[in-house]
């Protein structure tokens, strides 16, 4: 067997597929949790994700991961002494093994919800497997809700696939063209889209790194960006 069709194989088993997308609710993904088919789980933080956490100083930086499943790049931030950091998850069995986890942590808070419902600011916000975890219908919806929670110097950033699957999702995939045209035309300003080398193995090549900041100011092609995190 060919790498591209084992990283198929392995990416395609990630998840349960759904008939009806309008059934990737609360309850569809506690179940993943409740049966433990959730072989999407890394076991880590991405490695791309590591990567630009460590390009952030101000640890006090409002940090927003949504959709966070297990939350591996929030253990990683709490071990670089990050202080404000918010996690949130739709799914009921998830959100209570974390509050248990960092129920005497008062660095990190976490949400029972639905993302497109959560109010507030942040200066980071992370993107790890969400955007490829919701109904493809939502994206445009999505990049609406990140302009609106972003703080007015806030970055968003993460990684998503950067290729069509052969297979009914969750995940759902896509291009680096339609992503520029989403974020885009919800008014963000997008600093960086490229495909990424930093990747586990059953990610190989499916992957492109992201940041996209609000599009509230005019930006000169090639500056460099700092904002309030003095992101690198």
């Amino acid at each position: 067997m060919e790498l591209g069709e084992v990283i198929e194989n392995k990416i395609q088993q990630c998840c349960v597929p759904v008939d009806n997308i309008l059934s990737l609710d609360a309850n569809y993904w506690s179940r993943q949790y409740d049966n433990k088919t959730t072989n999407w789980d890394l076991g880590m933080a991405s490695p791309a994700l590591v990567h630009f956490v460590n390009t952030i100083a101000n640890k006090q930086c409002r940090i927003l991961i949504p959709g966070c499943g297990n939350a591996y790049e929030a253990e990683y931030l709490l071990s670089q002494g990050f202080e404000n950091i918010t996690l949130i998850d739709i799914a009921p069995t998830l959100v209570a093994q974390l509050k248990e986890k960092y129920e005497d942590n008062k660095n990190i808070r976490i949400v029972l919800g639905d993302f497109f419902e959560l109010e507030g600011n942040y200066d980071v916000i992370l993107e790890q497997t969400f955007f490829c975890a919701i109904s493809p219908i939502l994206r445009s919806i999505y990049a609406s809700k990140m302009r609106e929670l972003l703080s007015d110097d806030g970055v968003l950033a993460g990684v998503l696939f950067n290729r069509i699957f052969e297979f009914d999702g969750p995940p759902f995939g896509g291009s680096i063209q339609e992503y520029l045209l989403i974020f885009e035309n919800a008014g963000l300003t997008v600093l960086e889209m490229s495909p990424t080398n930093m990747s586990v193995l059953p990610r190989l090549n499916s992957e492109a790194f992201f940041k996209v900041k609000k599009s509230n100011k005019s930006i000169p092609e090639n500056a460099t960006v700092t904002n309030t995190c003095s992101i690198k």
